[in-house]
């Protein structure tokens, strides 16, 4: 993917990695687990949405989680956004995707885009069509940026899907994608958000087994995607089906994960955690800020293309215009 942004000016976030060891002594308990029901968003499009809904709001720094399927002619033509950062996780099809800075190009199965909106960004993600008709899936995460990077100029940071490192268990029934974090001791470093996330894929086969280290402090959940997956802590099991959001409380270090020997299927889900940020959450739909004030100044910055929303004017993406006419 184009993007000048993303080559000429370096990331400088907090640290992904904790300086205090990782243990497994405490695995955390849950709090909640509810199921994400499918509902329509953009244009056409279907998605679960566990992050930012009523059952699961302002997760600090967590702000919304998307799990996907769109199918042309649907998609997610030209929006705005501030003061966020976006992670899309694309899992089958391919999607494009345009910004009124010029940056364009397509994310492939298994690829990430880290997009920083900043003082302000407007840009349309379309699928494109798939040969076998099959729609294009995938997960998009709302990150909270800190106060004082809310205005910070938007980037990119592509993650091809080879470039994710990925472990295995010695008894070979555990394999995960460490996108960012640490994980059976591979890491993931790279610098691709402001705010510290870790993002793990993971696969566990029937008999298989997680204790998965977590930073102390941070909020974590877990999104289940298929099969059926257990989730334990003080002596408490508790068998979770797909598509939940598994919420743990912030204290312990640990989560504890298995799969049942006699399982129909493998379990997937990812497993997200990030350092929680201490500052008021004030969001009206694309504009995440910390005040009423800055709501207001965002949406007059946007109608009168101003303060980071310049390119805005008479700008329309070529991937959107058949959405849009």
């Amino acid at each position: 993917m184009s993007s000048a942004a993303a080559t000429t000016t370096a990331f400088h976030g907090l640290a992904v990695m904790p300086d205090e060891p990782l243990t497994t002594a405490a695995p955390r308990k849950i709090r909640k687990s509810f199921e994400a029901i499918e509902q329509s968003e953009g244009a056409g499009a279907r998605v679960r949405r566990s992050v930012g809904t009523p059952q699961l709001r302002n997760f600090s720094p967590f702000l919304m989680l998307d799990h996907f399927s769109v199918s042309p002619p649907a998609g997610f033509p030209d929006h705005p956004h501030r003061g966020q950062e976006t992670i899309t996780y694309l899992q089958s099809g391919t999607t494009d995707h345009e910004d009124f800075a010029g940056n364009k190009g397509t994310l492939y199965p298994g690829d990430l885009q880290f997009m920083t909106a900043g003082r302000g960004i407007v840009h349309a993600e379309m699928p494109k069509e798939n040969p076998d008709g099959t729609p294009c899936v995938g997960m998009q995460l709302w990150v909270d940026l800190p106060k004082h990077l809310k205005m910070c100029e938007p980037r990119y940071r592509d993650l091809r899907a080879a470039e994710v490192p990925e472990a295995t268990s010695e008894d070979g029934k555990v394999k995960v994608k460490v996108i960012s974090g640490q994980s059976y001791g591979v890491d993931s470093v790279k610098e691709l958000a402001y705010t510290p996330v870790w993002l793990l894929d993971f696969i566990v086969q029937p008999g298989g087994h997680v204790k998965q280290p977590l930073p102390k402090g941070w909020n974590a959940f877990a999104y289940t995607y298929k099969g059926s997956t257990i989730f334990s802590s003080g002596g408490t099991s508790r068998p979770v089906e797909k598509f939940h959001n598994v919420v743990f409380e912030q204290e312990g270090d640990s989560v504890d994960i298995s799969v049942e020997e006699g399982a129909e299927s493998e379990s997937r889900f990812i497993l997200v955690a990030g350092l929680p940020l201490d500052q008021p959450i004030v969001q009206y739909g694309p504009f995440v800020v910390t005040s009423r004030e800055e709501v207001m100044q965002a949406m007059r910055d946007y109608q009168t293309g101003s303060n980071g929303f310049e390119r805005a004017k008479n700008w329309q993406s070529e991937i959107g215009k058949p959405l849009m006419s």
